[in-house]
């Protein structure tokens, strides 16, 4: 059985991680090393760090990047500001080990077979982005509302090479109020690839709800650093549950 993970994904703002509330509001969580740090001690399965600074201007902040990676001891995915693939090379150079695509999977999905030939599709991470209008679900990219069906998009992906998807409601991100399970039964047992589903995780029932409702693997941030509850409380309540995680 494969083991859940349990994954901090959290937002590089400014050359400090920082976590934000329906993409808006942001808040710092601490700078790099000791946050780092804190995620080894806490035997955290994975790191997703999105450099939304790159996302904007198109410059990644390699320095701090670098300067992350060295202090990382989990799997580490990377992503914000990839057009080329030589960027993915140069982020895979400073230590990581999967890159996540947005904007440029949008924009060109053929981007992804093209990265996936080259360096794997276990390394490509396709993340999209869901904000509700009309009872309906859509993608949000650049703080737009865009006509395009999410489950078809994440299909697409999964065709053109993608090796898992990073879902986010931003509707319900930085509430900590759980996760939204009616996004999740969109996706339930559609794709092949695993899907890590993110925003709205508070407490450790969440993460189960999410499981049982078709998630692979489970990211947040608010619950990491503003709540009493560690990783260890979610996988001891996920193994209660009958989950498979890894040591607790």
């Amino acid at each position: 059985m494969l083991k859940t993970r349990i994954i901090p994904c959290v937002l590089l703002k400014n050359a400090q991680l920082v976590k934000s509330i329906g993409f808006k509001d942001f808040r710092t969580i601490g700078h790099l090393t000791p946050t780092m740090r804190i995620y080894n001690a806490r035997n955290v399965d994975e790191l997703i760090i999105l450099d939304i600074d790159a996302s904007k201007n198109g410059q990644v902040d390699f320095e701090s990047l670098e300067d992350l990676a060295k202090e990382c001891f989990m799997p580490l995915t990377i992503g914000g500001g990839i057009k080329t693939l030589e960027n993915i090379q140069d982020i895979l150079n400073l230590g990581a080990d999967k890159i996540a695509i947005n904007s440029k999977a949008l924009e060109d999905p053929s981007f992804i077979t093209k990265a996936a030939n080259r360096f794997g599709s276990q390394c490509i991470v396709c993340s999209i982005d869901v904000k509700r209008k009309d009872g309906r679900f859509c993608v949000y990219s650049k703080e737009k509302l865009l006509d395009i069906d999410p489950l078809e998009l994440a299909l697409e992906y999964e065709r053109q090479g993608a090796g898992e998807i990073l879902l986010t409601s931003v509707d319900f991100e930085g509430k900590a109020q759980g996760y939204d399970l009616e996004l999740l039964n969109l996706f339930k047992d559609k794709l092949k690839i695993p899907l890590i589903i993110n925003g709205g995780l508070g407490k450790p029932s969440d993460a189960s709800k999410a499981l049982n409702m078709g998630a692979d693997a489970l990211a947040g941030a608010y619950i990491f650093h503003f709540s009493q509850y560690t990783p260890k409380d979610i996988k001891e309540e996920l193994a209660r549950e009958g989950f498979a995680v890894r040591s607790v």
